[in-house]
C-alpha cells in the first residue's frame, strides 16, 4: 500500500471524526454524529490492517519498514492474527457492556473506559522505549514523547479508576483533604521532572527504572487529585478525564508516528477541555479549583449563625391525588430531572405524564442543569431515550427566568441543582454555583425517596419552603401512579 493512499484514508477518517463531534453537539443530529464516528473508526482500523498486509515496496517511515521486514520474515500472519483477535475480543466486550449497562451506570462505564485509554498509553510508551529503534538510538524528542505520554496515561488511568469508584459508590463522595496536599502535589511534580532529566540522560534503555518510577508517582498523583475532588464536581471530573484520555492517545500517536492517532487524540482532548471549561463557568467555578480542590474544599466565607446549621421549617408531604389536581389545574409546568430519576428509571412514565398534560393544554417544559446527574448531558440522554421532544428540553440559561411565571415545578430526584443556598448562604460549599430557581414557582413538587442530602452532602432549604410539597417514594412508582390518576381525571373531564 502506498503511503499516499494511507494518508488519504487517515485524512478521511479524521474528517469523519470531526463531523462526528459536530453531530454530537445537538440531540437532533447525535445519531448522525455517531454514524460518522463508527465509519471513521472502521476506516482507521481497516487501513491499519491493510498497511500491515500490503506494506509499501519502499517504506520510508520506520513503522512501515518494520512492517515490511515482518512480512518478509513470515511474521505478518501472526501480527494480523493478533490484531484481529484484539479487535474481535474488544468488539465482543464492548457489545456486551453496551447491551447490559443501565443508563444510571453510564457515567461509571465512561470513567472506566477512560482508564483503559490511559493504561494503553502507559504500555505503548514503555514498549516504545524498550523496543530497539530501527535506525540508531532514540533521539531526545522521542524520549520526551515517551515520558510525557506515560505520565499523562498513568494519571488518567488511576484517576479514572478512582472516579469510577466514587461514581459506583465504592469510594465515598466527600473529598479527601490531606494536610499540605498542594505541597505533596508540588513535590510529586518536582520528582517527576527530576526523573525525566535522568531518564533522558540514560544511555540506551537503561533509563527504564526512571520511567517506571515516574509511572508510579504519576499513578499516585492521579489517585490523590481525584480523591481530593468532592461528589458535586464529578460531572466535571468525568469531562476532564475524557480530555486527559485524549491527550494520552495523542501522545501515543507521537510515539508510534501515527498521524491519525495524533489527530483523534487531539480532538478528544481539546473537546473534553472545552466542555470542562463550559461546565465550570456554569457552576461559577475555576477549572483549577475543580482540579486541585473541588466542592467542599474551601473554607466557608463566613460561619453560619447559631441555629442555622439546618434548614428551618417543616416538611409538607403530599399524596398523588393532590399532585394530579395541581397539574391538571396548571397552565405552565416545568419538570426538573435529576439523578434520582435516572436511578429509578422513571424517564418513560415522566414522558407519558408530559404527553397527557400537553394534550390537556398544559405548557410543559424541562429544565436541565449543566451538571445534573453524574455525567455531562446525562439527563438529555435519558429524556431522548424516552422520546421526549427536543424542543421542550431547555438548558438552565434558557429557562431560569421563566420560573416566576410557572404554576408548578416538578423536581424529580434533584437536590444540589435546585438548592437556594447556592445563591443565599455564603457558608455553603456550593455558594456561587448557578442553580435552577424552582422555588420562584407558585408551587413546587419534589419527588424523593427520603430527606437525605444530595451528592454534595448538604441539606436543601427548598424542601421546607412554604410552597414546596414532598412526594416521597420511588420516582418511577410515584410517576406511574400519578399517570394513572391523571388519566382518570382526564377521562372524567
Amino acid at each position: 500500500m502506498s503511503e499516499g493512499l494511507q494518508m488519504m484514508a487517515y485524512f478521511a477518517a479524521s474528517l469523519l471524526f470531526i463531523f462526528s463531534l459536530r453531530g454530537l453537539s445537538s440531540q437532533e443530529t447525535a445519531g448522525q454524529g455517531n454514524t460518522f464516528g463508527i465509519v471513521g473508526m472502521l476506516i482507521a482500523v481497516g487501513i491499519t490492517a491493510a498497511a500491515m498486509l500490503f506494506p509499501a515496496a519502499e517504506p520510508v517511515a520506520e513503522v512501515a519498514q518494520a512492517g515490511a521486514e515482518a512480512a518478509q520474515s513470515g511474521h505478518l500472519g501472526v501480527a494480523l492474527g493478533m490484531l484481529g483477535g484484539a479487535v474481535g475480543i474488544g468488539a465482543v466486550i464492548g457489545a456486551v457492556l453496551a447491551a447490559r449497562v443501565q443508563m444510571t451506570s453510564m457515567p461509571q462505564l465512561v470513567a472506566i473506559l477512560h482508564s483503559f485509554v490511559g493504561l494503553a498509553a502507559v504500555l505503548v510508551g514503555i514498549g516504545s522505549y524498550l523496543q530497539p529503534p530501527v535506525h540508531g538510538g532514540a533521539d531526545l524528542v522521542h524520549l520526551i514523547e515517551v515520558y510525557v505520554g506515560v505520565f499523562v496515561g498513568a494519571v488518567t488511568f488511576t484517576g479514572s479508576v478512582v472516579a469510577w469508584g466514587k461514581l459506583e459508590g465504592k469510594i465515598g463522595s466527600r473529598p479527601l483533604l490531606l494536610p499540605g496536599r498542594h505541597v505533596l502535589n508540588a513535590v510529586a511534580m518536582l520528582g517527576t521532572v527530576t526523573m525525566g532529566v535522568l531518564f533522558a540522560m540514560a544511555p540506551g534503555t537503561e533509563g527504564v527504572h526512571w520511567l517506571l518510577g515516574m509511572t508510579a508517582i504519576a499513578g499516585l498523583l492521579g489517585i490523590h487529585l481525584v480523591m481530593a475532588i468532592g461528589g458535586g464536581d464529578m460531572p466535571v471530573v468525568v469531562s476532564l478525564l475524557n480530555s486527559y484520555s485524549g491527550w494520552a492517545a495523542s501522545a501515543a500517536g507521537f510515539m508510534l508516528s501515527n498521524d491519525l492517532l495524533i489527530i483523534t487524540g487531539a480532538l478528544v482532548g481539546s473537546s473534553g477541555a472545552i466542555l470542562s471549561l463550559i461546565m465550570c463557568r456554569a457552576m461559577n467555578r475555576s477549572i483549577w479549583n475543580v482540579v486541585f480542590g473541588g466542592f467542599g474544599t474551601e473554607q466557608p466565607k463566613k460561619k453560619p449563625k447559631e441555629g442555622e446549621a439546618e434548614p428551618q421549617g417543616e416538611v409538607q408531604a403530599v399524596e398523588v391525588d393532590e399532585v394530579a389536581d395541581m397539574l391538571m389545574a396548571a397552565r405552565r409546568v416545568i419538570i426538573i430531572p435529576g439523578y434520582g430519576m435516572a436511578v429509578a428509571q422513571a424517564q418513560h412514565p415522566v414522558k407519558d405524564v408530559t404527553t397527557l398534560l400537553r394534550d390537556h393544554g398544559v405548557d410543559v417544559r424541562y429544565a436541565i442543569h449543566p451538571v445534573a446527574g453524574r455525567l455531562p448531558g446525562h439527563m438529555n440522554v435519558l429524556l431522548a431515550e424516552a422520546n421526549v421532544p427536543y424542543d421542550i428540553v431547555l438548558e438552565m440559561d434558557e429557562i431560569n427566568d421563566d420560573f416566576p411565571r410557572t404554576d408548578v415545578s416538578v423536581v424529580i430526584g434533584a437536590n444540589d441543582i435546585v438548592n437556594p443556598d447556592a445563591l443565599d448562604d455564603e457558608s455553603s460549599p456550593i455558594y456561587g454555583m448557578p442553580v435552577l430557581e424552582a422555588w420562584k414557582s407558585d408551587k413546587v413538587i419534589v419527588l424523593k425517596r427520603s430527606m437525605g442530602a444530595g451528592y454534595a452532602g448538604i441539606d436543601n432549604p427548598l424542601f421546607v419552603n412554604d410552597n414546596t410539597r414532598m412526594l416521597f417514594g420511588d420516582a418511577k412508582d410515584s410517576m406511574s401512579r400519578l399517570l394513572s390518576r391523571l388519566r382518570e381525571l382526564n377521562d372524567a373531564s
